[in-house]
């Protein structure tokens, strides 16, 4: 999966700017990149104005659909943990998500950082159930998911790679952030643990 812009990034990068990266990493990378995230995090307070992320996303989209290759828009999961009620996660993707994207896009993800959110553990079901409702045709998933304490991260891979909703379209994903931390070389405990997760059945 290929992103045109990490959220952290995001307002410091105006429309047009968003646009001409998305045409040049499309013209440059295509035959590497199999999905392309549209936009990371849109709901995130710290991306800038409402207005302007939308127009980002709907820029990207456009292009990457003209193309036809497939898209995907992560979402930031904050119940609970939201500054501004506005960027709640549904509350924001109902209100500002174009109904073209709603329709058409290939994947929707979702971030989750519990550290960000006191270590709340979500109704994934519940979740997951609210957000094929929401987008109709799109295969749903985790864009990100990861601690940072260090006497939880096993225990937290292996919660996120089981968790499988019983939702149809459900694909997984789960992108663990701290990969290159956490298991990179393999000899790493964690990437035993991974390994252990993805091989067992169920």
């Amino acid at each position: 999966m290929g992103e045109v812009v990490d959220s952290k990034f995001v307002s410091k990068i105006d429309v047009t700017s968003y646009g001409r990266r998305t045409k040049e990493y499309l013209d440059v990378l295509s035959p590497s990149v199999d999905v392309w995230e549209i936009g990371n995090e849109v709901n995130g307070e710290w991306l800038g104005s409402t207005p302007d992320v939308v127009a980002k996303i709907s820029a990207a989209y456009e292009l990457v659909k003209q193309r036809k290759k497939p898209t995907a828009l992560t979402l930031y999961y904050n119940e609970g943990c939201w500054l501004r009620a506005d960027h709640e996660m549904f509350a924001w993707a109902d209100r500002n998500v174009p109904a073209a994207m709603k329709d058409g896009l290939d994947y929707v993800l979702v971030s989750y950082h519990e550290d960000d959110c006191h270590g709340s553990k979500p109704d994934w079901a519940a979740v997951f159930h609210h957000l094929a409702a929401m987008f109709p045709t799109s295969e749903l998933g985790f864009g990100e998911c990861g601690t940072v304490r260090a006497d939880a991260k096993e225990n937290s891979l292996a919660d996120y790679y089981r968790t499988r909703p019983a939702e149809d379209r459900f694909v997984g994903g789960y992108f663990w952030w701290y990969f290159s931390q956490d298991m990179v070389p393999r000899s790493k405990p964690l990437w035993k643990v991974l390994y252990q997760v993805m091989m067992s059945p169920g």
